[in-house]
């Protein structure tokens, strides 16, 4: 449990291992998941595999707002136990709940009307619309459950447990594949479904998932100071709550920006490219999931050291987190460009799809080494309270550039379609060299000293 790791007092490298190692086997299995979902997807047709890539850009709503709130119920909860104020870290467990779910009411009206206009934009017809909505639409209705779990997720994060969270990914994964064809196919007295059904096999998990981290939340060391009165909307917790979600929300909703930028002039090249993208992006995941974990610890590890002015260990930790990132994408981009066109062929057998899906891939092991940059970089600036920074990050790196450089290559040059992730590919390194020049001026200029970074 979290009360074995001393976030501000063991080895960085020790801590990197034990909080990262759980992360990353949790978000493993949640890839595994969205692989399933893929998988079956494409037992249904291969319309039904670009239904669910272009849902995702929409459905990356509520990933983005959940990634706010678990940043910043970490990020707050751990910043209090560093400062041994663990009374208010209490509070913020019962006022990050109340956040979430407000801010899922909000999130499920965009989603259910503004889903129509956004799949139009992504070029899908009438048809392609109503198959993808029949898919989002259940996902909306679910959206309190899972952020409710993603709050709770932080309250445990914020004390270097990552294992429960692990725990639930594991056990969704294997629930996914009995609940999947069960919805999609029927049984005896279950419809099927069809698309939807894999909709609601996944609320189902995300619903028992939340009750077992409700538990797990019941049970840790700060839960003593919890009670009733907790759950009282307060402005004073409730205030820098808003104040540390809301850019992070925004940086992650650049991403999906991101993406749905990328998908616009996919979009140009046919449905096929499209069914070809969404399934390498499945495949990139898997190879991304050390450094999504990473992020994971070097928040959590950070965040607690920021409270106790840790200065030194926090530029410990981002610097062996960057190595050690960096080095394992390396590796990755070996594997992911040599088996590029196996992976993609996992999930179809439509030779066309293959092809597109393919060369995103190769391209994508090319630009895998600089991407643990963005994601340490943007879990410092959210553990030392600066997450406006992570959110001008992604405004730069996944919107503004990239858009205006794909315009001017595919419209105005008149580029291919591998020409698409070329341009990303050199927008991303560029990104990364500066970001890793600014770090070492920000981090001084927080902690007010005059430290280089990279020094050892």
């Amino acid at each position: 449990m979290s009360t074995s790791y001393k976030l501000t007092k063991d080895p960085i490298w020790f801590l990197l291992r034990k909080v990262t190692i759980p992360a990353s086997v949790g978000s493993l299995f949640q890839t595994f998941y969205n692989l399933v979902d893929t998988w079956f997807a494409g037992k249904i047709s291969a319309e039904a595999i670009g239904a669910i890539a272009k849902s995702f850009p929409i459905y990356f709503t509520i990933i983005a707002v959940g990634v706010g709130i678990g940043a910043a119920t970490n990020a707050m909860i751990g910043n209090s136990i560093g400062e041994k104020k663990e009374r208010v870290a209490s509070m913020y467990i019962a006022q990050s709940l109340i956040f979430a779910l407000v801010i899922s009411v909000l999130v499920t009206i965009f989603g259910l009307n503004a889903s129509d206009y956004l799949l139009g934009i992504m070029g899908s017809d009438a048809d392609g619309i109503k198959l993808t909505r029949e898919y989002l639409d259940i996902i909306f209705y679910g959206t309190f459950i899972v952020l409710i779990q993603i709050s709770l997720n932080g309250t445990l994060n914020a004390q270097g447990d990552t294992k429960s969270y692990r725990n639930v990914l594991i056990f969704s994964f294997f629930l996914n594949i009995f609940l999947n064809p069960l919805f999609i196919w029927g049984y005896g007295i279950i419809p099927a479904f069809g698309i939807a059904g894999l909709a609601i096999a996944t609320v189902i998990s995300q619903l028992i998932g939340t009750i077992y981290l409700a538990y797990k939340v019941n049970n840790c060391k700060i839960r003593e100071y919890l009670k009733l009165v907790c759950f009282i909307p307060k402005f004073k917790y409730l205030n820098p709550l808003t104040r540390q979600s809301v850019p992070v929300m925004f940086s992650m909703l650049f991403i999906g920006v991101g993406i749905f930028n990328i998908l616009y002039f996919i979009g140009q090249f046919g449905d096929l490219a499209t069914a070809g993208y969404g399934a390498a992006l499945r495949v990139e995941q898997v190879f991304l999931l050390p450094v999504i974990g990473l992020n994971t610890a070097v928040l959590s590890i950070g965040g607690q050291n920021f409270g106790a002015k840790a200065f030194d260990r926090i530029r410990e930790l981002y610097t062996k987190a960057l190595f050690f990132g960096c080095s394992f994408m390396i590796v990755a981009g070996i594997i992911l460009f040599f088996g590029a066109e196996f992976f993609v062929s996992l999930f179809t057998d439509n030779q066309e799809a293959i092809k597109h899906g393919a060369i995103y891939l190769k391209v994508a092991a090319l630009i895998g080494p600089i991407y643990p940059a963005f994601f340490i970089t943007t879990a410092v600036f959210q553990a030392v309270k600066k997450p406006l920074y992570s959110l001008y990050l992604s405004i730069m790196r996944l919107t503004a550039f990239p858009f205006l450089s794909l315009w001017y290559v595919i419209n105005i040059r008149g580029g291919d379609y591998e020409d698409i992730f070329y341009t990303i590919m050199v927008t991303n390194w560029l990104m990364g060299i500066a970001l890793l020049i600014f770090i070492g001026y920000f981090l001084n200029n927080v902690f007010k000293q005059n430290k280089a970074l990279f020094s050892y």
